[in-house]
């Protein structure tokens, strides 16, 4: 499929996933080389008394400064946003909680991708994995025990198309087969969805393949079938959006959040109805609209202090409303 990404957009990409696959740093430690004191000897008849070994003591578990986020450009904005007012209002961790140390507080947040984010939450090069899908049997099995997952948000992928596209003014719903016959390129045309439109080439916009939207659509709208070889893919649902607003020809799967906030100003988009089924948020809360999906975070490895008091300043009124502010339907109350 055809990547059209501008420059800028690809050394960006290309610095979160390095940002995701970076290993985390371990302070390093100096283990002393005990002295052994010079021989002596001892006549044959005299015994020594046994020395006494003491134990070492445990060494005192290191508090965790640092937080690490990689994976789902959905979330991304969200967690992003959520990290650097974290870090505004307080520069220490003592300043979130006395009993905590002195330690700068950093949170980092990198985008990749859904599948890229799950695995640097199991191979521990993040601390949480960022996902914009459901996550995977295998997937959680990998993450072992200690699994947990935090669902944000709610959201949903419109079948939208462009504002100015003269197929608003004709048909407002589409059927699951009418949407999969035009992303796998069997319908071509506009002229061939209804006979009163130009015959203007459909061009489709897709995430890319790393994106939790592409496995989201796949399972509910293609099944079997393969998107078009000549869909445009998007490296961000922002991008996606984008995409569809400059092209009056075009028909993408733009996630409710991004529609939402593309249509912030005026609408630019116009999101069809599936199966008769309109893309609200009280449809996609019900479970009505069935092309939606969890935003979430993930993770294998036991809940440190530092990572609990973030996680509770993303469930918090702020993060209620960063949620909000960014198109999406928080999955918890005010």
């Amino acid at each position: 499929m055809k990547k059209i990404i501008s420059l800028l957009l690809a050394l960006a990409m290309v610095f979160a996933f390095a940002a995701c696959g970076a290993e985390k740093e371990e302070p390093a430690t100096e283990t002393p080389v005990a002295e052994t004191p010079a021989a002596t000897e001892t006549p044959a008849e005299e015994t020594q008394p046994a020395a006494t070994v003491e134990p070492e003591a445990a060494p005192a578990e290191e508090f965790q400064a640092s937080i690490m986020f990689c994976g789902s450009t959905s979330l991304y904005p969200i967690i992003s946003s959520l990290a650097s007012s974290f870090t505004a209002s307080y520069e220490k961790w003592s300043d979130v909680d006395a009993s905590f140390p002195e330690k700068n507080v950093s949170i980092y947040v990198a985008p990749g991708g859904s599948g890229v984010g799950v695995a640097a939450a199991i191979d521990g090069t993040a601390d949480f994995g960022m996902l914009a899908r459901d996550i995977k049997d295998k997937e959680v099995e990998q993450l072992g025990e200690n699994y947990s997952e935090y669902i944000v948000a709610r959201d949903a992928l419109t079948v939208s198309v462009n504002a100015s596209n003269p197929i608003c003014g004709v048909i407002d719903d589409m059927d699951t087969e009418l949407i999969r016959q035009i992303f796998a390129g069997e319908i071509a045309t506009w002229d061939q969805v209804d006979a009163t439109l130009p015959a203007e080439t459909i061009n489709v916009y897709i995430r890319d393949l790393s994106g939790g939207a592409y496995e989201v659509f796949q399972k509910a709208v293609m099944g079997d079938s393969e998107v078009t070889a000549s869909a445009t893919q998007s490296a961000s649902m922002t991008e996606l959006a984008t995409n569809i607003a400059n092209d009056p020809w075009a028909i993408g799967y733009a996630g409710y959040g991004a529609y939402t906030k593309a249509n912030k100003d005026g609408q630019v988009l116009f999101a069809m109805k599936v199966n008769g089924i309109e893309a609200t948020e009280e449809n996609i809360i019900s479970g009505e609209y069935k092309v939606q999906r969890p935003v979430m975070f993930v993770t294998g490895d036991e809940i440190s202090a530092s990572e609990q008091a973030f996680i509770d300043y993303v469930f918090s009124e702020t993060g209620y409303d960063v949620i909000v502010a960014n198109g999406y339907i928080p999955a918890f109350n005010k």
